[in-house]
């Protein structure tokens, strides 16, 4: 029904966004993924989906609209709403997903906070046609070097003494890692609190 929504960032926290366009505030569910797109914005356009419910109707907005149709294959699996995709694109970034899929690595998909084995896999055999369509990254993701559980686990070290979960300062803090697998540890420690 609704293609995109572009207007100013009335407010905004890692998940969710306030975009007033025409003098009207949406709230839009988002992911951190798109949270990291456009936090410093003061106006975006969002590629939308709009679920309607018994009980609501709810907006998610996506930075792009590769984003957008990996929530949108991700909610077509029976037993995948919302805000499990929404997490789910939290966690891995688009091309991180789409891989996972096309390798059909159920485990590291299971990471996923409140996604049990079963529905990983569930999500893999009925996705992983779909992600030659999307077109899947080069980068296929390798096991972690030496270095980079060093960095990995002086980051979530730090993390957990500021205060935060520590799987979920590892989750972010394994994402960041493999956008940037050159980042210094306190590049890491900074984008991290941005996320968490």
């Amino acid at each position: 029904m609704y293609e995109y929504i572009s207007g100013k960032v009335a407010e905004i926290a890692p998940a969710y966004a306030v975009v007033e366009a025409a003098g009207i505030g949406y709230y839009i569910n988002i992911s951190l993924q798109t949270f990291s797109a456009i936090e410093q914005q003061e106006s975006v356009r969002l590629y939308l989906h709009f679920t309607v419910r018994e009980d609501a109707q709810i907006l998610y907005g996506f930075a792009t609209k590769i984003e957008r149709e990996l929530f949108r294959q991700l909610i077509s699996v029976s037993g995948v709403g919302g805000n499990t995709a929404r997490m789910i694109l939290s966690t891995y970034s688009s091309s991180e997903l789409r891989n996972i899929i096309a390798t059909e690595n159920a485990v590291l998909l299971k990471n996923v906070k409140g996604l049990g084995l079963k529905t990983a896999q569930k999500i893999i055999v009925e996705l992983s046609g779909k992600m030659l369509e999307l077109g899947v990254d080069e980068d296929i993701i390798k096991p972690q070097s030496t270095a980079d559980n060093a960095i990995l686990g002086e980051a979530v070290s730090a993390l957990v003494m500021l205060g935060f979960q520590k799987t979920a300062s590892e989750k972010v803090v394994k994402a960041i890692l493999s956008e940037e697998p050159m980042a210094a540890v306190e590049d890491v420690v900074r984008q991290a609190l941005r996320r968490l």
